[in-house]
């Protein structure tokens, strides 16, 4: 039979020419941890829908029954919470076009097939896999494509029956337009595909289950998004979907087709697009460790997209007041470790002091928090969180930082007791000692001459000086600003300290 989408169809007008708010989606899958690329999907179509005063709609993609799950389901809905994405339409809150997961709008999906082939645009194909096989090697080994061939295509219904007599199951395929299909990438301008490269494709298993070459514009259609923005992985799947938009616009199903706009990849190690199994891509990662969600989206938000050219640190406010599609780089976005920690860091200063402290919190108890929990002073970390937060660039650093207020003993960490305590260093921890008993407690700037008067006697500048000093008190050779620790920590734990390393060294 003729394809009804061969014809010349009139040009249809996109939602963005019809006028209007903008109606956008994030459909993730719930398939084991969030990644980073996803999260940057989500990013720009929150950014988008907020700047234009746009739909944000979140709908779950679960129609995988094998590799979905309850547990991935629920930690998407946390993790978006926790970015501080809020969205109009899902999970949770409902909305005009409920429900929003697609295994609960099965039979919308099946209605939607057997309209597609009572109208021609979809056929049943009952090709075997290893009939498929076959004829594909064959046009490989002919130099032609190896896409489907169309042998079910035009099928009688003489023939039809015969399979089905046969006992053979089929597939619904939908039929693409003998012509090509050009459209306007809202990231890579205008994109034509030829015909020959988009054969006829499943859009029903042989199980009757719908695939996502289905499902996904089906949703977008009934839910009236007006834009369509997601991984350059899913570009070549476009002409297929504006395709069976023409059909559903022709069955009274869409009223338009959106427009598409294709992120660039995220690159991670060796320029290698960033994939799941990749260590740095699972958004736990960074939450773990203490990322702010502001420095994650921050971070994540310059991956294909610029603030300006001089300012790459910024409220995701400010952001979203920014945001264009139309600024989006077509070029793949190499993910840097190193970057995305600095930008973390400059927003962990951005902090009010009290936010800051009541960020820590869950770093400074279990399991984080080696100490007791009656040994957690309160009043001490109070007073130490302004001099860490000028320090740490994740969290999860404060537990190391501090943690020498808490404990009985500071943790020992060979490699930082190797490195300062040298020859000479009892002789001068003694003299500093004196000094320490010697000095006002109330001055972080008379324990700092404290210990600089003890290393001139023993020429030393205070550099070298407070190596030894500070590895006795706090256990590590890096750490907080020594003199406000050693206030904050108070003269006889510090004394008591300097006492068991001067032990240690006299072993």
């Amino acid at each position: 039979m003729a394809n009804p989408l061969d014809a010349s169809s009139p040009k249809l007008s996109t939602p963005l020419e019809q006028g209007g708010p903008p109606r956008v989606r994030f459909c993730p899958s719930p398939t084991g941890n969030p990644h980073v690329g996803l999260v940057r999907t989500a990013l720009f179509n929150w950014a988008f829908a907020r700047h234009h005063g746009g739909t944000f709609v979140f709908r779950i993609e679960d129609t995988d029954a094998a590799r979905d799950s309850e547990e991935s389901y629920n930690q998407l809905l946390d993790s978006m919470r926790w970015l501080g994405f809020t969205w109009d339409e899902g999970p949770e809150i409902g909305g005009p076009h409920a429900p929003y997961r697609q295994s609960q709008r099965m039979d919308i999906y099946r209605d939607v097939a057997e309209k597609l082939l009572a109208g021609g645009y979809a056929y049943p194909c009952y090709c075997t896999t290893e009939e498929l096989d076959a004829r594909r090697e064959a046009a490989r080994a002919a130099g032609k494509p190896s896409g489907y061939d169309g042998h079910c295509r035009e099928l009688s219904a003489e023939q039809k029956q015969a399979y089905e007599v046969e006992g053979r199951s089929h597939v619904v395929r939908f039929r693409m337009p003998d012509e090509a299909t050009t459209f306007t990438d809202l990231v890579r301008g205008e994109i034509t595909v030829q015909a020959e490269n988009v054969t006829d494709y499943g859009i029903v298993r042989a199980n009757g289950a719908p695939l996502y070459t289905l499902v996904n514009p089906v949703d977008d259609a009934l839910m009236e998004i007006t834009h369509v923005l997601r991984g350059e992985d899913l570009l070549s799947s476009t002409p297929r979907q504006i395709a069976l938009y023409k059909a559903l616009i022709d069955l009274g199903i869409a009223k338009a087709i959106p427009q598409f706009g294709h992120l660039p990849y995220v690159m991670g190690e060796g320029n290698k697009k960033l994939s799941k199994r990749d260590p740095q891509a699972s958004l736990n990662v960074y939450r773990e460790r203490g990322f702010l969600p502001e420095g994650l989206l921050n971070y994540l938000s310059l991956l294909g997209w610029s603030f300006s050219a001089d300012q790459d640190v910024f409220a995701i406010e400010d952001m979203v007041a920014k945001f264009d599609i139309a600024d989006v780089n077509a070029n793949p976005a190499r993910f840097d470790l190193k970057k995305a920690e600095s930008i973390n860091a400059d927003h962990i200063r951005m902090l009010d002091e009290k936010a800051f402290a009541a960020a820590c919190e869950p770093w400074l108890r279990a399991p984080h928090a080696n100490w007791a929990p009656e040994d957690f002073d309160e009043k001490a970390w109070q007073a130490i969180a302004p001099h860490a937060q000028t320090r740490v660039t994740v969290l999860s650093d404060i537990t190391a930082n501090v943690d020498f207020l808490f404990l009985e003993s500071p943790v020992e960490d060979e490699a930082s007791w190797t490195k300062a305590m040298k020859e000479g260093s009892d002789a001068l921890l003694r003299t500093a000692r004196t000094k320490l008993e010697s000095a006002d407690w109330t001055s972080p700037e008379s324990l700092k001459n404290a210990v600089l008067a003890a290393g001139e006697e023993h020429g030393l500048k205070l550099g070298k000086a407070q190596a030894p000093v500070r590895v006795a008190v706090t256990g590590r050779t890096v750490g907080l600003p020594l003199f406000e620790s050693l206030e904050i920590l108070g003269k006889d734990k510090t004394l008591a300290r300097i006492d068991a390393a001067l032990a240690r060294l006299a072993a």
